[in-house]
């Protein structure tokens, strides 16, 4: 994995406005939890369609680290060491470092644009399942929801409730950016 100064720049630029996005949440009238940003992941889908898995990976467990810095006030509600080592597992290391694999599908189809939407949904889903281990195994114990549903399906739908919309919100914009940005999807604008 070579890194150039260019290549680490423009990942550092990608991962600062994601970062910067992710601090501008909204929740919809449907929302039971977390919140829903404008495309705070997508640059890190960039990422990895510009210069590859290995260095999507790399990126996207940068931008988990620094989504656990923010989000460190989550971190103290665990009660034992056990817990807080799971909400960072799940919540943060897995659930965003999954993000770096969105560019595994590049060679499945011949329509790029296809395999971008497909790996937005497959890895925004595993960044869904980490959340749903998380709540079903830790939240759901700390504090117990106060709809008294099934563990189980406060999981599913607290984390649906945010993750459906992300998955939505950044395919289409992905989808639309696609043309006009397309050498940048496609890393051509990378000195060889």
């Amino acid at each position: 994995m070579k890194s150039t100064p260019k290549r680490i720049a423009e990942s550092a630029m990608l991962i600062a406005i994601g970062t910067i996005l992710s601090l501008f949440e909204f929740k919809g009238p449907w929302a039971l939890g977390g919140g829903i940003t404008v495309c705070s992941m997508l640059p890190l889908v960039l990422i990895a369609h510009r210069y590859g898995t290995k260095w999507g990976i790399l990126s996207a467990l940068v931008y988990s680290v620094l989504q656990m810095v923010l989000g460190m006030k989550n971190v103290q509600y665990a009660p034992t060491a056990l817990s807080a080592a799971g909400i960072i597992v799940f919540d943060y290391i897995l659930a965003y470092t999954a993000l770096g694999f969105s560019a595994c599908f590049n060679n499945i189809f011949a329509d790029r644009r296809k395999a971008i939407i497909l790996g937005i949904i497959v890895t925004f889903l595993a960044r869904f399942l980490c959340h749903f281990i998380s709540g079903l195994l830790i939240w759901e114990v700390l504090f117990p929801n106060e709809l008294n549903w099934a563990p189980l399906i406060w999981s599913l739908s607290y984390n649906a409730s945010y993750m459906i919309p992300e998955i939505l919100i950044t395919s289409i914009v992905a989808y639309l950016s696609y043309v006009p940005l397309q050498r940048y999807w496609l890393g051509e604008d990378i000195p060889k």
